[in-house]
């Protein structure tokens, strides 16, 4: 948080104007009139200076326009989540192409994909068709994604991780 007014102690200080105007260096006794006399706050914004900065300004509307700004910021900004697409080594044609378009939509909302083929049973003495099947899925969502790492097995399932293209 800032120092305001009477909490500013720095036997000197450089003092800024309300228009961005540098006014020297002076005692904060000097700036803190100042400020009172123009009807404004004396604000320390860099405490680590020699000597600090303060700087005229009506902190109360600072605050608000800052509130304001970060309020807008977090409006804007978009939390990237992961998605996940299962499917099965003996998975069909329809049923893939179903899945790369669930995955390139996720992936043009800015989300992350993770991509995992489940083995069952006696399919875990083929692992290399999963390992196949995902690597088609990476080419295939080529356009929109970029593959993060090489197909891992994690227990019974082998996974990938697909990653927007930033293209912005």
């Amino acid at each position: 948080m800032h120092q305001l007014n009477e909490e500013i102690r720095d036997s000197e200080v450089r003092l800024i104007g309300a228009t961005g105007e540098q006014l020297g260096i002076m005692s904060s006794s000097q700036a803190l009139d100042i400020a009172e006399e123009q009807g404004l706050d004396l604000v320390k914004i860099s405490p680590q200076a020699n000597p600090p900065v303060c700087k005229l300004m009506d902190y109360g509307k600072f605050r608000f326009e800052q509130s304001k700004r970060e309020k807008e910021a977090r409006k804007n900004q978009h939390v990237v989540e992961i998605k996940e697409v299962r499917m099965s080594p003996g998975i069909d044609v329809g049923d893939f192409n179903t899945k790369l378009k669930n995955a390139q939509k996720f992936l043009t909302e800015g989300n992350r994909v993770k991509v995992s083929v489940r083995f069952r049973g006696r399919e875990m003495a083929h692992t290399e068709i999963g390992r196949d099947l995902l690597l088609r899925f990476a080419e295939q969502a080529g356009e929109v994604a970029n593959l993060e790492k090489e197909p891992k097995m994690e227990g019974r399932s082998m996974s990938i991780f697909l990653s927007p293209k930033t293209g912005k």
